[in-house]
């Protein structure tokens, strides 16, 4: 039987030790999409306590904590933190087989040194013992990223926004890690929801215009963002899309569905729908110009329980899996824009596992010369970032397309404490490739294979994103 959680966690044979501790885990991290608030970095906060670092916007503890019959002033109310933690705390052992069991405890491994299995017994221990070390060490928003062996971060931003906080930390030269922003244009594509009209207000006056009242007045406000977005560094953009929807539409009716919008009135589906598509060509083109990834995430249905939303808000642990098909629309997407001569570098991540094959399928039929990868199966996303979801996204991409060319793992989080998801997925990963050596199904070439590990932790995202370390 196996220590709980050794060096050796998650490596089952020689070759997967070897991988693992002498390639992958030497590897930096580039965290190429996740929703860390910039201003915490920018303002390098302190965390009092082990609460505020490890359950603050983390859903997918709060999760656990709600299937285990938690109330919620415990979760996101009102409850000290010591409270909450000490909730946490007690409901984790019952989690077996979550990757949250396994991820809070690399947690307290990696930054506090604590290998004290977590349950209700020892919990007024690791408070103690994490929230000494948060107080006596350099346990700042900064400090963990650094500790974290982080050289570059992208996160995900509004294209309203005016990226002050990423201004200053690049120009702090006390600070070597680089934060890029993400363009995130969720706002503009959902155009029959109730924010729409007052969200143009705002893009307007981030472009110096009273009113953007037609799509000519719109695109060119994108454009000005797009380049300043470009200017600041950005490289990637991400959309979360509910679906995809073939609906061609010429620029006339595209530009009276807006004004419709625009007037008050309730778009039909089908007008809804034909806006999307007409601004995703347009924006698949620019990020074409400019060089730039672009991102798909689908597959969630967000948001479900009502009540829940209506008290909490968006992004509060209340989403699901969808089963709807939106590979006929990402197909017609992908071609409308190669037919264009404009198809961008483009990442498709589903929430559904049952849309591997065909993502990557559908993804292998639009490679471009000279661009090894151009086109990505994102790694295994949100409740699939577990060992078997995980497992099942590499080796789809490996049956199915050229695993050396993936662009590897994320956070895709809130929590300065999640990037040890990177030392999981790549724990996983040189398993997977250890045991096919050790199957006979790959040569027992280590530099060979070390090299293929440390692109994949790494070295292919800093190229495929076009980053460079500072």
């Amino acid at each position: 039987m196996k220590y709980f959680m050794d060096q050796d966690f998650l490596l089952e044979n020689d070759t997967a030790v070897t991988l693992y501790h002498e390639y992958a885990a030497k590897m930096p991290i580039v965290d190429y999409h996740c929703h860390i608030d910039p201003a915490e970095i920018a303002e390098d906060r302190r965390f009092d306590n082990i609460a505020q670092v490890w359950l603050e916007g983390d859903h997918y503890k709060w999760r656990l904590m709600r299937a285990c019959g938690v109330d919620e002033c415990y979760i996101t109310g009102e409850a000290a933190d010591k409270e909450k933690f000490m909730e946490f705390a007690r409901i984790l052992p019952r989690a077996i087989g979550n990757p949250v069991y396994h991820w809070a405890h690399l947690e307290l491994q990696r930054y506090f040194n604590c290998r004290i299995p977590i349950c209700e017994s020892t919990a007024g221990e690791i408070w103690s013992l994490c929230n000494a070390k948060l107080h006596a060490q350099e346990m700042s928003v900064r400090g963990i990223i650094r500790q974290s062996g982080v050289t570059t971060i992208v996160t995900t931003d509004d294209p309203a926004c005016d990226l002050s906080h990423h201004r200053k930390i690049a120009n702090d030269p006390a600070f070597d890690v680089v934060v890029y922003p993400g363009w995130r244009p969720d706002k503009i594509l959902n155009i029959e929801r109730g924010e729409f009209v007052s969200y143009l207000s705002q893009l307007a006056i981030a472009v110096g215009e009273t009113m953007l009242n037609n799509l000519d007045a719109l695109r060119n406000a994108l454009i000005t963002r797009l380049d300043f977005f470009h200017k600041m560094g950005c490289r990637a953009s991400d959309h979360g899309i509910d679906d995809i929807i073939y609906a061609p539409a010429s620029e006339s009716e595209v530009d009276n569905i807006l004004k419709k919008r625009l007037s008050g009135a309730c778009l039909t589906k089908e007008e809804a729908n034909a806006f999307r598509w007409a601004m995703l060509l347009f924006l698949g083109n620019e990020y074409h110009k400019r060089g730039w990834v672009m991102e798909i995430h689908f597959g969630a249905a967000r948001n479900i329980n009502t009540s829940a939303f209506k008290v909490l808000g968006p992004d509060t642990g209340f989403d699901a899996i969808n089963n709807g098909n939106c590979m006929p629309g990402l197909s017609m997407l992908l071609d409308s824009l190669n037919s264009g001569g404009c198809l961008p570098k483009t990442m498709v991540f589903s929430l559904n596992p049952n849309d591997n094959a065909a993502i990557v399928t559908t993804l292998g039929c639009f490679h471009e010369k000279g661009i090894p990868g151009k086109m990505q199966h994102g790694t295994a996303w949100w409740f699939n970032d577990n060992i078997s979801g995980m497992a099942a996204q590499i080796t789809n991409l490996a049956n199915m397309s050229v695993l050396g060319n993936f662009t590897g793992m994320l956070t895709d989080s809130r929590s300065f404490l999640s990037y040890t998801r990177h030392e999981y997925f790549r724990r996983i990963l040189c398993n997977l490739l250890g045991r096919w050596v050790e199957n006979g199904e790959y040569p027992s070439d280590i530099n060979a294979l070390g090299s293929l590990v440390q692109d994949i932790s790494y070295n292919n995202a800093m190229d495929y994103f076009g980053f460079s370390d500072r």
